[in-house]
């Protein structure tokens, strides 16, 4: 008899198991119209350096990835250990999700978090359907590193810090 769980189809038990993943924290931002919309995304995986792509996923239902989707250029951040609240702020699903959130605007309509690790201005690539969530492919065209910086980790359903 096999020790595993066969068809695990409920959400909370598949959540449980995807949590034993550690992952970093992205915001996904632009502006629209002048205004700065943004969302957290903790499924950010780099994919390929030539062309440079970087991958997010979007859960279907998002009200947010339908406005952003539609920029030319979007500032995706790495989250820097100290910015959970940032996350938590960008991750609401009310009001507005910039108060208290330092950011910089590029010429391109791309928004960028302060104190974040690495900033990557993108554009839409390709978007493929994976399930309840949409894997969206982002072409990287700058970049600014700070790679001495701790990310923000996801694990467990809450944030972590690496171990010094």
């Amino acid at each position: 008899m096999s020790p595993l769980v066969t068809t695990p189809t409920d959400p909370a038990v598949l959540r449980r198991a995807f949590g034993c993943f550690p992952s970093g924290v992205t915001a996904v931002c632009s502006l629209d119209a002048g205004t700065p919309v943004g969302m957290a995304a903790s499924t950010f995986t780099p994919v390929s350096l030539a062309p440079a792509l970087v991958s997010v996923c979007v859960q279907d239902t998002s009200t947010t990835w339908p406005k952003l989707r539609r920029q030319s250029h979007l500032g995706l951040s790495v989250l820097a250990e100290d910015q959970d609240t940032v996350c938590r702020s960008l991750a609401a699903k009310d009001g507005d999700r910039f108060t208290g959130v330092d950011w910089t605007a590029g010429d391109d309509g791309s928004v960028y978090i302060h104190g974040a690790n690495l900033w990557l201005d993108c554009s839409l690539y390709a978007e493929i359907p994976g399930g309840d969530h949409t894997i969206v492919l982002l072409e990287i065209h700058g970049l600014r590193a700070e790679p001495d910086r701790a990310p923000l980790v996801f694990h467990g359903s809450r944030f972590r810090r690496l171990a010094s």
